[in-house]
């Protein structure tokens, strides 16, 4: 019970620890003119893992602590970015596709000839 205890107050601390510094990391990188993404997600891991340790069990407690750890961090964050490198590609290769149909824009317009007409039959 004292453990169960102990891992929430530890998750309680992590997050608002965290996201305290997630949040002055990210506004540091903005004034710098850089995209916190990085910042970001290492931000989101450790409130991820701050919400796995507050919840009771031992499995939750183990997932909350592997978010925590700054090196399976790094590696979470290596393999999210080259599946959304490998994303990317794939969505970029169906975009240039060869035989895509494109909108001419050379200034053809189909020929209508708009107007009214009237039937007589004789």
């Amino acid at each position: 019970l004292l453990l169960i205890i102990a891992g929430s107050a530890l998750g309680v601390l992590v997050m608002r620890v965290a996201g305290l510094a997630t949040a002055l990391r990210a506004r540091e990188s903005l004034q710098r003119g850089v995209l916190p993404a990085e910042d970001m997600f290492q931000g989101m891991m450790l409130a991820v893992g701050g919400g796995l340790l507050l919840l009771p069990g031992f499995i939750s407690d183990v997932l909350g602590l592997l978010c925590l750890l700054p090196f399976t961090r790094r590696l979470a964050a290596r393999k999210m970015r080259e599946r959304a490198e490998a994303q990317a590609m794939r969505q970029r290769a169906f975009q240039d596709a060869p035989f895509q149909a494109q909108p001419r824009d050379d200034g053809h317009r189909p020929n209508v000839i708009e107007g009214e007409y009237e039937r007589r039959d004789k």
